[in-house]
């Protein structure tokens, strides 16, 4: 019985294998690549596992959509699926935009961002202008802490439109704060 399951799906089981094995190792290389630029750049770790989570996907996606090829599904069949389940999350989406923006933006910040925790800045916004040291740095928003020491949140997106100007590397070791890099 799984001798004749196993003849009558040889190719498709052994590209399957091919497949997981290959997800595998991307997955596992793109983790480790995002591990060097963390440790490189000296990043939050709690950042890195955000990144880690989007490698993870990423990857999910690849690999279903390739084991749902193998398997013998059209490629036509597959656009339609696709489209169709794309253009729901779409519509659902373009309402919460600013979420996509901001997941967007924190991607983008993981990769290239000249600020570390721990760094005063200063972010220059006519409309309400911030001096504070940057406390944590997620996925939607940075947390900053006034010199008054209110906690201020400021969404990703919004961070990448304005000018900053750093004004103190580790202010936050000099204040004697304890922070997890």
């Amino acid at each position: 019985m799984i001798e004749t399951i196993f003849y009558e799906f040889e190719n498709q089981i052994i590209w399957t294998t091919i497949v997981v094995l290959g997800m595998l190792f991307l997955r596992f290389g793109l983790k480790q690549s995002a591990k060097r630029i963390a440790r490189r750049d000296e990043l939050n770790f709690a950042r890195t596992r955000l990144i880690f989570k989007y490698i993870n996907v990423l990857v999910s996606f690849i690999a279903i959509f390739s084991l749902l090829l193998i398997w013998g599904v059209e490629v036509r069949e597959l656009t339609v699926i696709f489209s169709s389940v794309f253009a729901v999350i779409g519509i659902g989406l373009f309402a919460v935009w600013s979420i996509l923006s901001n997941i967007t933006s924190g991607v983008i910040m993981f990769f290239n961002f000249p600020y570390k925790i721990g760094d005063k800045i200063q972010i220059h916004d006519k409309d309400f202008p911030l001096a504070a040291i940057i406390e944590d740095i997620k996925a939607f928003q940075l947390h900053l802490r006034t010199d008054e020491g209110e906690l201020v949140t400021y969404p990703n997106n919004l961070f990448l439109q304005k000018s900053v100007s750093l004004l103190k590397k580790d202010a936050m070791l000099e204040r004697g704060e304890n922070i997890d890099r």
